[in-house]
């Protein structure tokens, strides 16, 4: 890139598997996890083929990963801990290959970021986008025949259960990354992605506040998503949405003396809708003291969340232009460092194009 506070991401895993080379994983316990076992080498091509459109951060296939995502398809915890750190020896992989390819071009330039999803990513069905959650994560599961809820309302003890739940989810995912000092020392980002609840991200504080110690000092970041331009998450059953700058403030105060991420953001979420949200977030950030900024806006002509599909793009597509434009605002307002990419229907050759547009 050409400006060294901006620094180019990947592309969505998950649909360019689907959309590029083919793989019905979709809908599946382990959506672009389930590579990893099948087809290793296909999962190294594909993070390849993002570094050689100018990617120098590879998100690993692990957002799907967790314990009761590999036993509802069928896989003992032996096997979800092997297969889930070889994501980051085969993200590790590509980026060594790439380079003996490249003499312009150091490991230590390309950063392996282990990409963790939210509870809501394990769910069946999923519920990264709606954040309906079963007790004790959430109030009540997903239901076809009646009205789902995010929020507790006025229920403290269920709440303060609720994030000691979570916090017990991402603190015993973590620790099968920590545990391992060989996997541990390939990862150079955690990356907390698409969470729906301001009580989740409280959790995901408390959880790296809890493993501190392992962690060490490895930059973290949280990204929240909007789906429909909304935070999924409402105050109270059928209330008002938590808006951006509340999803932000809950990111970087430290009320409770939690850890604060290096980095906030965006991801999984409409174009269209990334602007007015970035707003919303530098309302409630220090301008002269603030964290890195992950953006990881989708691609195509957004998610249908009643048939749980995407839209086709429009022929006059701007994405990777609009993006371009987009940042080139932003990095002149404080931001530490911008990390910017694509999320789901982005591909290696819209990375390229905004490598281009930038």
């Amino acid at each position: 890139m050409p400006d060294d506070i901006v620094i180019l991401s990947d592309g969505g895993l998950g649909t360019t598997l689907e959309d590029h080379f083919h793989l019905p994983i979709s809908h599946t316990p382990l959506w672009s996890a389930r590579i990893i076992l099948d087809a290793p080498d296909t999962l190294q091509q594909v993070h390849l083929a993002f570094l050689e459109a100018g990617s120098r951060v590879l998100l690993t296939a692990t957002y799907q990963g967790a314990f009761a995502s590999f036993e509802r398809a069928g896989y003992s915890q032996q096997i979800a801990t092997e297969a889930m750190r070889n994501a980051v020896h085969i993200a590790d992989q590509a980026r060594q290959q790439f380079c003996k390819e490249r003499s312009d071009v150091s490991p230590k330039d390309i950063h392996i970021a282990l990409s963790l999803g939210p509870f809501g990513s394990i769910l069946a069905p999923m519920q990264d986008f709606g954040g309906i959650y079963p007790p004790p994560y959430g109030p009540q599961a997903f239901s076809d025949s009646k009205e789902n809820v995010t929020s507790f309302g006025d229920n403290m003890e269920g709440k303060n259960n609720s994030i000691k739940a979570l916090t017990r989810f991402h603190e015993d995912r973590l620790r099968i990354f920590t545990s391992d000092k060989e996997t541990w020392n390939k990862v150079d980002f955690v990356a907390f992605e698409t969470v729906p609840l301001v009580r989740e991200v409280k959790a995901i504080r408390q959880a790296m506040d809890n493993l501190k110690e392992s962690i060490g000092p490895k930059p973290w970041w949280i990204t929240a998503t909007f789906p429909t331009g909304k935070f999924p998450e409402t105050r109270q059953p059928g209330g008002d949405h938590f808006t951006a700058g509340e999803v932000a403030n809950a990111m970087i105060h430290d009320d409770d003396n939690l850890p604060v991420p290096n980095g906030i953001g965006i991801n999984c979420t409409g174009l269209k809708f990334v602007p007015e949200l970035l707003q919303d977030f530098e309302r409630v950030v220090d301008g002269n003291k603030r964290p890195f900024l992950v953006l990881h806006p989708n691609g195509g002509g957004g998610f249908d969340l009643s048939t749980q599909a995407f839209q086709e793009r429009e022929e006059n597509d701007r994405w990777a232009e609009d993006l371009a434009s987009l940042v080139n605002e932003a990095k002149g307002r404080g931001w530490s460092k911008i990390i910017v990419g694509g999320c789901c229907k982005t591909g290696p050759g819209d990375i390229k194009a905004f490598g281009k547009a930038f």
